[in-house]
């Protein structure tokens, strides 16, 4: 556990977790320049509501192993097509395929960097 973990590396342990559970399409934006309420966003998707609910478990648990932190709140887990996992400096996005194709979230962030996620020793493994 690492109490002093960056917004930046938070928002990368969700992304990681989101892929782990295989979560698709997992985008990490920093958003900060733009909206002055958090730093970072992680969008991802699942291709069902059930899916949905335990990517969001996942990045919850992940998150709490690598930095002690529970989320401020959590929105539409009951629901599982759109759940919010609000950690303050970092917003994690788990959509359902159909709601994020509907709202296109990254679309209104278009601007916003993108940081990379994936591992690089992982990614070098996974092309061999």
């Amino acid at each position: 556990m690492n109490a002093d973990l960056s917004s930046q590396d938070l928002a990368i342990v969700a992304a990681r977790a989101a892929d782990d559970k295989m979560a698709t399409d997992t985008l990490v934006l920093e958003v900060g320049p733009i909206l002055a309420i958090t730093e970072f966003f992680v969008i991802t998707s699942a291709s069902n509501r059930r899916l949905v609910r335990a990517v969001a478990d996942e990045v919850e648990a992940k998150v709490r192993e690598a930095s002690g932190r529970s989320p401020l709140r959590v929105e539409g887990a009951r629901e599982q097509q759109w759940v919010l996992i609000d950690y303050g400096d970092v917003v994690v996005h788990v959509f359902s395929d159909e709601t994020r194709s509907f709202y296109e979230i990254e679309r209104l962030y278009r601007d916003a960097p993108t940081i990379e996620w994936i591992d690089p020793a992982l990614a070098a493994k996974a092309a061999n």
